[in-house]
Parts: structure tokens; C-alpha cells; sequence
């Protein structure tokens, strides 16, 4: 089945051709909340004031250069201080669970509840399964995790996540709670620099030590540049990609290795599905052009944008509605909006 429009997907996503689902996600899928992207304008790097961050000169260079560097190993095993500074205001946002899901979050829930088939091997039944298989989510912020109706081994934290503290260098976990503490106390807010809207926040920045080997390197159990990531990606990717179906590419640039391999990694027969602004991957071998194998389908939008789109035409905009009082609020008006006219047609 040839998948070209938001239409035919959700023929295909219905269809017994269609039994495995994969989905990439990126910062894309979580700008309705309010949590700002890393690379768009406006994005993290993009505001990065490198002169704010307590820094030598040299890394503020560094920064300036290339504004990853600000969550690079390189930089955080010698100052910890960059990274702390300009993750502060997540590290405190999710702990006060200031963020919700939106409605990408909730159609891929949605998937999982609404996509299950009987699993048959010859004229035995085996298994009622879902067709979600896996969420790759390159995000740090849990907002896959607010959807628990997602069994939580579907969903792998490639990059890490800011819900969880330990030690870069010994690994020992610190408490979450004791952890926030420190950071509020500890770290200065670089955000509202003499405003007088922080609240705790020291002026200068001071370390924070690990319980057990005393360094001053702990931090949320994100994934820095340089470093390796968890196990299970690599894991899950061996055993999903072989049979996957249909693998939905949400808000992400693509350009972060090795998540963007499960782009090329799949195989040929895999349909792939790209939701963003921009057409984004024609280096890793997405095909727009429809010359190709025509297994490539852009779909042009804001992730809330074209997941709203596709609930409808899976008839599950009332699924969402049940939901709405979870959603953030931009979310939510897009919700509304959409209801009332689809009501008007």
C-alpha cells in the first residue's frame, strides 16, 4: 500500500499490512508544552550566552563555536558548571512536573491502545498484540513516561532523562529530591540574573558532590556528547527494526547519531513517515522526490498539527477529547479548535 497522504497512512496504520510500529521522536514533539527545541530559532543553542555561563575563556570559545559543547563530556569533566547552569531550569521544571504531554505524546498512546490485533502463527491463536512496538524518544524531558497506558519497556530514553540524578564518574545514584535541592541551592539561575525573580538561587555556583565517591560530578542521568549511550537502544534496535512496518520520524533534525541510524537501519520494505517543519534525513536516504521506492512520505507540520490530523482520520478524536484536561494549554486550543469545526462540517 502506497502511503502519500495523512489519509492513506491511516489506511496503512488500520491494515494487516501494517503490524509493527516504530517511532523517533525529538524536540519537536514536546514545543507545545512549552519546553523550548534545542536547534530551531529560539531553540537552547540557538539563545546559548556562553559570557553568562561560569566558565574559563577557552570553553566559552569553545561554546561559542559550536553550543553543544555546553553538554559535552569534554567541557562537564572538567566544569560541571556550564551544564548545570543552563540546565538548571528543566532539571527544577520536571521535577514540578511543570510540563504535560501533548498531543503527540497522546496519539502515540493512542496507538498502543487502539492498534491491537490477534497474533496467529498458522491457525493457532497466540496473542492479542498492539502494533506499537517501540518509542525512541531522543527527549530528556519524561513526557513519554506521563502516558502510562505505554507499557514503560516500550519506551527507551536514548539520550537519558532529567527525572533521574547520579555520578558521572562512580555512577552511584543520587535521590531525585535530595538532588533538585541542591541544584536550586547550589546552581545560579543564569536565566533571571538580577531580576529578583529567582528564588534560592546562590549567585555564584558551587558544587554539587557525589555521596559516595565525593567528586563534584553528579548530574540527571542524560547522555553527554562523548559518551555512550544506554545499552538498551542498541538492545531494542536489533530486535525491533528487522520487522518493523512503519517507523514514524516526529520532530527531530536527524543530525544526532547514532538515533538517526534506525533511518537506514530499517529495512527496505519499512515505510517511513517524516513529521516536522522541514524535510529532514535526504542524507541518511529519505526520498521525497516519490522516484525512489516511494516508501518516503513528508508530512509538513507541527507534530500536534499532523497527529491531530491523522486521529482524525483514524476516527480518534474523541479518544483525545477524553483526554484534553491532561494536555497543556496550546494543545488543548488546538483540540478545541479542531472539534468545533469538524462539529461545523
Amino acid at each position: 500500500m502506497k502511503v502519500d497522504s495523512i489519509s492513506s497512512l491511516a489506511r496503512f496504520i488500520l491494515s494487516q499490512e501494517c503490524q509493527s510500529i516504530g517511532v523517533l521522536t525529538g524536540a519537536g514533539v514536546s514545543v507545545a508544552s512549552g519546553i523550548p527545541d534545542f536547534r530551531s530559532p529560539g531553540g537552547m543553542y540557538d539563545i546559548l550566552q556562553p559570557d553568562l555561563l561560569t566558565a574559563t575563556p577557552d570553553q566559552r570559545a569553545l561554546m561559542k563555536i559550536d553550543p553543544t559543547y555546553v553538554v559535552s563530556w569534554e567541557i562537564f569533566q572538567e566544569n560541571q558548571f556550564p551544564y548545570m547552569e543552563v540546565r538548571r531550569p528543566f532539571i527544577l521544571g520536571t521535577m514540578r512536573q511543570q510540563w504535560n504531554a501533548t498531543i503527540a505524546h497522546r496519539f502515540f498512546e493512542l496507538l498502543e491502545r487502539k492498534t491491537r490485533f490477534i497474533c496467529k502463527r498458522g491457525s493457532i491463536k497466540l496473542t492479542v498484540k498492539s502494533k506499537l512496538t517501540r518509542i525512541y524518544t531522543q527527549n530528556i524531558d519524561g513526557l513519554d513516561h506521563q502516558c502510562h497506558r505505554i507499557p514503560s519497556e516500550k519506551i527507551v530514553d536514548v539520550h537519558g532523562s532529567l527525572s533521574k540524578a547520579s555520578c558521572e564518574g562512580c555512577g552511584v545514584a543520587m535521590d531525585i529530591s535530595e538532588f533538585c535541592r541542591l541544584v536550586e541551592t547550589n546552581i545560579k539561575d543564569i536565566y533571571n540574573l538580577g531580576d529578583g525573580t529567582s528564588t534560592g538561587s546562590s549567585t555564584e555556583s558551587k558544587p554539587i558532590f557525589c555521596n559516595h565517591c565525593q567528586r563534584p560530578l553528579v548530574k540527571p542521568t542524560t547522555v553527554l556528547f562523548g559518551r555512550n549511550l544506554p545499552s538498551q537502544f542498541f538492545e531494542c534496535v536489533q530486535k525491533d527494526l528487522p520487522q518493523m512496518d512503519l517507523l514514524i520520524i516526529a520532530g527531530t533534525s536527524l543530525v544526532v547519531s547514532p538515533a538517526n541510524s534506525l533511518v537506514y537501519q530499517c529495512p527496505k520494505f519499512t515505510k517511513r513517515v517524516v513529521v516536522n517543519h522541514e524535510a529532514v534525513g535526504e542524507d541518511l536516504g529519505i526520498d521525497y522526490t516519490g522516484k525512489g521506492e516511494g516508501r518516503d512520505f513528508f508530512a509538513q507540520g507541527s507534530c500536534d498539527e499532523v497527529f491531530l490530523d491523522l486521529a482524525v482520520e483514524l476516527g480518534w478524536l474523541q479518544d483525545l477529547l477524553d483526554d484534553i484536561d491532561m494536555l497543556p494549554p496550546s494543545s488543548a486550543k488546538l483540540l478545541r479548535e479542531r472539534t468545533r469545526s469538524t462539529e461545523t462540517v
